[in-house]
């Protein structure tokens, strides 16, 4: 199951490769029809067919995506960008009581390059950070008052952070009983 808390689709793409800093990192996406999965869940298009070379694209860009974010990107990165970017997006039709994103596959990712285009471009891309917990490498938009934003998700690595923190604070505070002033040593 895939899950969209960074704030742009750009951003959550990256995070289909999970606990990058690890040796052994997690792959989402393994099969073409991993692919076609987290498009439907994203919204961008239901049964988009993709191939083996449609998963190495897209797998490509997600890694674009996640250098040029990570501020590590190269002049070649953004050529890059630009070359998924270039094709028509995909088409929204209006259901009447929703929006339907239409295309094929080389639309979807044109559609992923333009919001990472239109991330990086823009008055936002300053706000791009890196979650703080330490199992956790998701790439997120802070979107908070202050900019000040650790975590990309609350719930989930911000509790285990400050849950962590009491844990280690509270065994630095109970230290084992030590006699008294007033009570005989035996």
């Amino acid at each position: 199951m895939f899950t969209f808390l960074s704030g742009r689709p750009c951003l959550d793409l990256t995070t289909t490769l999970q606990v990058r800093h690890r040796e052994q990192p997690r792959e989402l996406l393994t099969a073409p029809a991993d692919v076609t999965r987290w498009l439907a869940e994203a919204r961008y298009g239901a049964g988009i067919a993709v191939d083996d070379a449609g998963l190495r694209r897209t797998v490509a860009l997600r890694e674009t995506v996640h250098r040029l974010c990570g501020r590590a990107g190269s002049d070649g990165d953004r050529a890059q960008l630009n070359a998924f970017a270039a094709p028509p997006p995909l088409v929204p039709y209006w259901t009447g009581t929703a929006v339907e994103y239409r295309g094929d596959l080389g639309q979807a990712l044109s559609t992923l390059a333009r919001d990472a285009v239109d991330l990086l471009a823009g008055p936002h891309a300053a706000r791009i950070r890196e979650c703080a917990h330490p199992d956790c490498s998701r790439l997120f938009l802070d979107a908070s008052h202050a900019g000040r934003r650790r975590w990309c998700d609350m719930t989930a690595c911000g509790t285990k952070v400050k849950s962590a923190g009491y844990r280690q604070r509270r065994r630095v505070v109970e230290v084992p009983d030590a006699p008294s002033l007033g009570s005989p040593l035996v």
